[in-house]
Protein backbone atom coordinates (compact mmCIF):
# COMPACT_ATOMS: atom_id res chain seq x y z
CA UNK A 1 0.00 0.00 0.00
CA UNK A 2 1.43 3.56 -0.87
CA UNK A 3 2.56 5.27 2.45
CA UNK A 4 0.63 8.20 3.26
CA UNK A 5 2.36 11.51 4.39
CA UNK A 6 1.23 14.28 6.64
CA UNK A 7 3.23 16.97 5.00
CA UNK A 8 -0.32 18.96 2.89
CA UNK A 9 -1.30 22.11 4.26
CA UNK A 10 -3.71 24.49 3.34
CA UNK A 11 -5.15 27.63 4.69
CA UNK A 12 -7.86 25.86 5.97
CA UNK A 13 -6.37 22.66 6.63
CA UNK A 14 -3.77 21.04 8.75
CA UNK A 15 -2.47 17.15 7.90
CA UNK A 16 -3.74 15.59 11.00
CA UNK A 17 -3.25 11.53 11.55
CA UNK A 18 -6.70 10.66 11.06
CA UNK A 19 -6.86 12.03 7.29
CA UNK A 20 -3.94 9.38 6.65
CA UNK A 21 -6.02 7.07 8.49
CA UNK A 22 -8.95 7.15 6.40
CA UNK A 23 -6.83 7.98 3.51
CA UNK A 24 -5.21 4.47 3.82
CA UNK A 25 -8.43 3.28 4.27
CA UNK A 26 -9.54 4.46 0.93
CA UNK A 27 -6.17 3.28 -0.79
CA UNK A 28 -6.73 -0.46 0.51
CA UNK A 29 -10.35 -0.51 -0.73
CA UNK A 30 -9.34 0.81 -4.39
CA UNK A 31 -6.42 -1.71 -4.14
CA UNK A 32 -8.45 -4.76 -3.40
CA UNK A 33 -8.15 -7.81 -5.34
CA UNK A 34 -11.51 -8.47 -7.57
CA UNK A 35 -12.54 -11.26 -5.22
CA UNK A 36 -12.75 -9.26 -1.89
CA UNK A 37 -15.34 -6.90 -1.13
CA UNK A 38 -15.31 -3.16 -0.94
CA UNK A 39 -17.00 -2.27 2.07
CA UNK A 40 -14.91 0.05 5.13
CA UNK A 41 -15.76 1.13 7.84
CA UNK A 42 -14.27 4.88 10.00
CA UNK A 43 -15.53 5.25 13.38
CA UNK A 44 -14.71 7.07 16.34
CA UNK A 45 -15.55 9.47 19.17
CA UNK A 46 -17.77 13.11 17.94
CA UNK A 47 -15.24 15.55 17.70
CA UNK A 48 -12.14 13.63 16.71
CA UNK A 49 -12.11 15.43 12.99
CA UNK A 50 -13.66 12.58 10.89
CA UNK A 51 -16.03 14.84 9.10
CA UNK A 52 -13.05 17.09 8.39
CA UNK A 53 -10.65 14.32 7.01
CA UNK A 54 -13.76 13.10 5.00
CA UNK A 55 -14.42 16.20 3.18
CA UNK A 56 -10.38 16.41 2.75
CA UNK A 57 -10.17 13.03 1.07
CA UNK A 58 -13.50 13.85 -0.43
CA UNK A 59 -11.29 16.83 -2.42
CA UNK A 60 -8.29 14.93 -2.74
CA UNK A 61 -6.24 13.33 -5.42
CA UNK A 62 -8.27 10.05 -4.37
CA UNK A 63 -11.24 12.22 -6.01
CA UNK A 64 -14.14 9.85 -3.47
CA UNK A 65 -17.49 11.29 -3.80
CA UNK A 66 -19.12 12.46 -0.33
CA UNK A 67 -22.27 12.54 1.34
CA UNK A 68 -23.57 13.70 4.53
CA UNK A 69 -26.30 11.41 6.22
CA UNK A 70 -29.35 13.53 8.24
CA UNK A 71 -31.90 12.08 10.49
CA UNK A 72 -34.19 13.06 7.44
CA UNK A 73 -33.19 10.99 4.68
CA UNK A 74 -35.11 8.84 2.99
CA UNK A 75 -33.76 6.11 0.95
CA UNK A 76 -34.76 8.53 -2.12
CA UNK A 77 -33.57 10.53 -0.69
CA UNK A 78 -30.06 9.44 -0.54
CA UNK A 79 -29.72 7.80 -3.67
CA UNK A 80 -31.03 11.74 -4.76
CA UNK A 81 -27.73 13.19 -2.78
CA UNK A 82 -25.50 10.39 -4.02
CA UNK A 83 -26.96 11.52 -7.98
CA UNK A 84 -25.59 14.74 -7.04
CA UNK A 85 -22.47 14.42 -5.68
CA UNK A 86 -21.55 12.40 -8.55
CA UNK A 87 -22.75 14.94 -10.76
CA UNK A 88 -25.24 12.33 -12.74
CA UNK A 89 -28.12 14.10 -15.18
CA UNK A 90 -30.78 12.44 -13.93
CA UNK A 91 -35.08 13.26 -14.32
CA UNK A 92 -36.54 13.85 -11.30
CA UNK A 93 -39.29 11.27 -12.23
CA UNK A 94 -36.28 8.68 -12.65
CA UNK A 95 -37.35 5.63 -10.30
CA UNK A 96 -35.14 4.76 -7.67
CA UNK A 97 -34.27 1.35 -9.02
CA UNK A 98 -32.96 3.53 -11.69
CA UNK A 99 -30.82 6.21 -9.96
CA UNK A 100 -29.66 2.83 -7.46
CA UNK A 101 -28.37 1.62 -11.22
CA UNK A 102 -26.69 4.86 -12.33
CA UNK A 103 -24.88 4.87 -8.48
CA UNK A 104 -23.33 1.72 -9.57
CA UNK A 105 -22.46 2.32 -12.80
CA UNK A 106 -20.43 5.52 -12.04
CA UNK A 107 -18.56 3.23 -8.97
CA UNK A 108 -18.14 0.62 -11.48
CA UNK A 109 -16.41 2.87 -14.29
CA UNK A 110 -15.05 5.85 -12.03
CA UNK A 111 -13.60 3.50 -9.58
CA UNK A 112 -13.87 6.70 -7.39
CA UNK A 113 -14.69 5.17 -3.70
CA UNK A 114 -17.92 6.93 -1.75
CA UNK A 115 -18.10 8.31 1.52
CA UNK A 116 -21.07 8.28 3.29
CA UNK A 117 -20.77 10.11 6.59
CA UNK A 118 -22.64 10.62 9.90
CA UNK A 119 -23.77 6.97 8.82
CA UNK A 120 -25.52 6.26 12.15
CA UNK A 121 -28.70 7.68 10.28
CA UNK A 122 -28.68 4.99 7.86
CA UNK A 123 -28.56 2.51 11.05
CA UNK A 124 -30.94 4.46 12.42
CA UNK A 125 -33.13 4.05 9.76
CA UNK A 126 -33.11 0.63 8.74
CA UNK A 127 -31.28 1.86 5.16
CA UNK A 128 -27.48 0.02 5.87
CA UNK A 129 -28.72 -2.85 3.12
CA UNK A 130 -29.56 -0.18 0.77
CA UNK A 131 -25.78 0.84 0.72
CA UNK A 132 -24.58 -2.60 0.46
CA UNK A 133 -27.26 -3.25 -2.73
CA UNK A 134 -25.48 -0.11 -4.37
CA UNK A 135 -22.00 -2.10 -3.84
CA UNK A 136 -23.32 -5.37 -4.78
CA UNK A 137 -24.95 -3.85 -8.01
CA UNK A 138 -21.69 -3.33 -9.48
CA UNK A 139 -19.37 -5.51 -11.21
CA UNK A 140 -17.21 -7.10 -8.56
CA UNK A 141 -14.02 -5.32 -7.09
CA UNK A 142 -14.94 -2.47 -8.47
CA UNK A 143 -17.34 0.01 -5.99
CA UNK A 144 -15.72 1.02 -2.87
CA UNK A 145 -18.16 2.60 -0.44
CA UNK A 146 -16.56 3.72 3.28
CA UNK A 147 -19.35 4.46 6.01
CA UNK A 148 -17.85 7.10 8.65
CA UNK A 149 -19.97 7.47 12.09
CA UNK A 150 -19.64 7.51 15.66
CA UNK A 151 -17.67 4.82 18.22
CA UNK A 152 -20.63 2.87 18.31
CA UNK A 153 -21.10 2.21 14.71
CA UNK A 154 -19.22 -1.23 14.13
CA UNK A 155 -22.12 -3.36 16.83
CA UNK A 156 -25.04 -1.53 14.73
CA UNK A 157 -23.55 -2.85 11.41
CA UNK A 158 -23.68 -6.20 13.20
CA UNK A 159 -27.28 -6.45 12.66
CA UNK A 160 -27.03 -6.64 8.90
CA UNK A 161 -25.00 -9.61 8.30
CA UNK A 162 -25.11 -9.26 4.56
CA UNK A 163 -23.35 -5.87 4.95
CA UNK A 164 -21.55 -6.60 7.74
CA UNK A 165 -20.01 -9.82 6.14
CA UNK A 166 -18.42 -7.47 3.14
CA UNK A 167 -16.68 -4.82 5.24
CA UNK A 168 -12.77 -5.60 3.79
CA UNK A 169 -11.60 -3.51 7.42
CA UNK A 170 -13.05 -1.53 10.23
CA UNK A 171 -10.49 1.51 10.96
CA UNK A 172 -11.14 3.69 14.46
CA UNK A 173 -10.40 7.57 14.36
CA UNK A 174 -7.80 8.17 17.20
CA UNK A 175 -8.16 11.08 19.95
CA UNK A 176 -6.00 14.47 19.21
CA UNK A 177 -2.07 13.81 20.20
CA UNK A 178 0.92 16.45 20.80
CA UNK A 179 1.92 15.91 16.94
CA UNK A 180 -2.04 16.94 15.81
CA UNK A 181 -2.44 20.05 18.62
CA UNK A 182 0.93 21.22 16.99
CA UNK A 183 -0.49 21.50 13.47
CA UNK A 184 -3.96 23.14 14.55
CA UNK A 185 -1.94 25.74 16.22
CA UNK A 186 0.19 26.23 13.01
CA UNK A 187 -3.61 26.79 11.32
CA UNK A 188 -5.64 28.52 14.05
CA UNK A 189 -2.63 30.58 15.61
CA UNK A 190 -0.30 31.57 12.70
CA UNK A 191 0.48 34.63 14.61
CA UNK A 192 1.43 33.30 17.63
CA UNK A 193 3.93 30.20 19.13
CA UNK A 194 1.68 28.58 21.07
CA UNK A 195 3.82 26.31 23.87
CA UNK A 196 3.31 22.72 24.26
CA UNK A 197 3.04 22.87 27.97
CA UNK A 198 -0.53 24.96 26.93
CA UNK A 199 -0.94 22.53 24.26
CA UNK A 200 -0.57 19.63 26.76
CA UNK A 201 -3.02 21.52 29.45
CA UNK A 202 -5.74 21.49 26.22
CA UNK A 203 -5.32 18.31 25.29
CA UNK A 204 -6.33 16.73 29.17
CA UNK A 205 -8.50 19.14 29.56
CA UNK A 206 -10.50 18.56 26.49
CA UNK A 207 -10.07 14.88 26.60
CA UNK A 208 -8.09 14.96 23.35
CA UNK A 209 -10.55 15.88 21.43
CA UNK A 210 -9.67 17.46 18.11
CA UNK A 211 -12.07 19.84 17.82
CA UNK A 212 -12.73 21.34 21.50
CA UNK A 213 -8.40 21.70 20.87
CA UNK A 214 -9.24 24.01 17.84
CA UNK A 215 -12.02 25.89 19.15
CA UNK A 216 -9.28 26.42 22.20
CA UNK A 217 -7.06 27.45 20.04
CA UNK A 218 -8.98 30.57 18.27
CA UNK A 219 -9.46 31.95 21.64
CA UNK A 220 -5.82 31.58 22.60
CA UNK A 221 -4.97 33.60 18.96
CA UNK A 222 -7.35 36.46 19.76
CA UNK A 223 -6.13 36.58 23.86
CA UNK A 224 -2.72 36.95 22.57
CA UNK A 225 -3.18 39.02 19.55
CA UNK A 226 -5.09 40.92 22.35
CA UNK A 227 -2.48 41.20 24.71
CA UNK A 228 0.59 41.83 21.88
CA UNK A 229 2.21 38.45 22.35
CA UNK A 230 4.06 36.76 19.49
CA UNK A 231 4.63 33.77 22.14
CA UNK A 232 2.09 32.09 24.37
CA UNK A 233 2.56 29.45 27.43
CA UNK A 234 0.29 28.02 30.31
CA UNK A 235 1.54 30.90 32.64
CA UNK A 236 0.85 33.91 29.99
CA UNK A 237 -3.08 32.46 29.56
CA UNK A 238 -3.34 31.96 33.06
CA UNK A 239 -6.99 32.67 34.33
CA UNK A 240 -8.57 32.10 31.02
CA UNK A 241 -11.52 29.80 30.12
CA UNK A 242 -10.56 26.66 28.70
CA UNK A 243 -13.73 25.42 26.75
CA UNK A 244 -13.52 21.80 27.95
CA UNK A 245 -17.22 20.73 26.57
CA UNK A 246 -19.19 20.91 29.79
CA UNK A 247 -21.93 23.45 30.00
CA UNK A 248 -21.90 25.94 32.36
CA UNK A 249 -22.85 25.83 35.52
CA UNK A 250 -26.36 27.35 36.28
CA UNK A 251 -26.08 30.81 37.60
CA UNK A 252 -27.82 31.53 41.43
CA UNK A 253 -28.82 34.72 42.11
CA UNK A 254 -29.95 35.95 45.97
Amino acid sequence: MPKITRSRKSASFAPLRNLTLLEELVLKLKGRSPDVPGLGVFHGRSGDGKSRAAAWVGASDHMAYYVEANDFWTPRAMLRAIVDAMGLALPAHATNNELAGKISEELETSRRPLIIDEADHLAKKDMIDKVRALHDMAAPGTASIVLIGEEGLPQKLQRYERFHRRILDFVQAEPCDMDDARQLAALYCPRVMVADDLLSRLLEQTYSSTGRVAVNLVAIAAFAAGEGLKSIDCAAYEGQRINTGAAPAVRRFA
